[in-house]
Parts: structure tokens; sequence; C-alpha cells
């Protein structure tokens, strides 16, 4: 796959996701929030999507805002989003968090990658993800799902989600920056699977290499 099909194959992911679940952060991103944008994904990584949303009511409920965030004791934090991975260094990060948006930020979210990554627990994925859409700049989101597909698709031809960000920012066509992972998430979630993806249920495989793929449904 190339940029002379990478056209066509996006106008198939957009139809396709219409009837995929869509993930929890974007749902939260409807509200035009950054903080919500921010702790929604911190609560995400290395969890599932359903246990991530379930996490997020629950603290959501108890406390969804920088002041009402340090104001809550840790272990009700921790109680809160149990069961998402590592969910006491989760809990430690966002009242970390919270607490330099307070006295940093004046409680807003930073609007820069920069400043963003200078806060606990927050890599490239959360800052681009907060950018995109928390405040509706340009960026690349790339987790586990985007990272793994376009190597799938032969697309290209790197070793960890950081170096397949800086390689989409070369050759992807800025037009799909900010949908890629809004687009590659459900997908990889559902249809394009790390084990054994459903390949005979794909739209896309007239343009899929299926790099590594070993076994497929």
């Amino acid at each position: 796959m190339d940029n002379t099909t990478i056209d066509a194959v996006f106008e198939i992911l957009e139809k396709e996701i219409l009837s995929l679940h869509e993930p929890i952060v974007g749902r939260v991103a409807r509200d035009h929030d950054p903080f919500k944008v921010l702790i929604s994904t911190m609560l995400s990584l290395r969890t599932k999507d359903s246990t991530t949303d379930e996490a997020f009511a629950r603290l959501s409920r108890l406390a969804i805002s920088p002041r009402q965030i340090v104001q809550t004791p840790l272990n009700e934090i921790e109680k809160a989003i149990f069961p998402v991975g590592f969910y006491k260094t989760k809990a430690k990060n966002i009242i970390e968090t919270s607490r330099i948006l307070l006295e940093k930020y004046n409680g807003a979210v930073p609007q820069t990658m920069e400043e963003l990554l200078g806060l606990p627990g927050v890599g490239r994925k959360t800052a681009n993800l907060v950018l995109i859409l928390g405040f509706d700049e340009m960026g690349i989101c790339v987790d586990t799902h985007v990272h793994r597909i376009t190597n799938r698709w032969g697309y290209l031809s790197t070793k960890t989600p950081d170096e397949t960000e800086m390689k989409l920012r070369q050759v992807l066509p800025e037009r799909y920056w900010k949908r890629i992972n809004d687009c590659l998430v459900p997908y990889g979630q559902n249809l394009c699977v790390p084990i054994s993806p459903y390949c005979s249920r794909c739209r896309l495989t007239q343009y899929c290499e299926r790099k590594g793929v070993e076994k497929s449904r």
C-alpha cells in the first residue's frame, strides 16, 4: 500500500467504522473539554475500552475537574478507576497532573506538545490525542492499533509507535492526520486484531500486504 491507494483506503474505513463501537475517548471529546480528554486517555493506556468507559464514568461521578481531583483522597481515586491497567500509578499521575495544572496553568490543560509531555504519565500518544480532540489542533495519534495496522498494510516498516508517528508525519497526507487514530482504533479492536485478524470480513484486503499475518479468520 502507498499513497496512490490511501484515499480509497480511508474512504472504506470511514464507512466501516460507522457500524463499529466508538472508543470512549472519542465520545468524551464531544464535550469539548481538554481535561476530560486528557484523563480518559490516561486511563485508557493498556486497558480495554469497556473497562476505561466504566472507570471514567465512576471517576466522573466522584471528581471531574483538577480542583475536585486534588481534593479527593488517593485511595478513592484508586477505587474509582480500578481495574484499569496500572491503576495505582494512574491514580497518582492523575492527582499530580491535576496539581500541576492548578499551580502552573490556572487549572487549564496546556496546549503545546512540550508542556503536555511534562505532565506525569503523558506520552506522545496522549499528548497528540489531547491536541487533536481537545483543541482541534494538528497531530497524529499513534497507539498500538495504528502502529500494527499501518505496518500490516505494508504502508510503513517501523519498530515502535513513536517511530510510526514520525514516519507518518513524513508520508501520510495531512488531511488524514487527525482521523487515522479514529479510524484504526475501532478497526483494530474489531477486525484487524493483533492475532488472527478477520481478513475474510475486511474490505481492505485488495490493498493490504498482510505483513506479519501468519493466521487469519
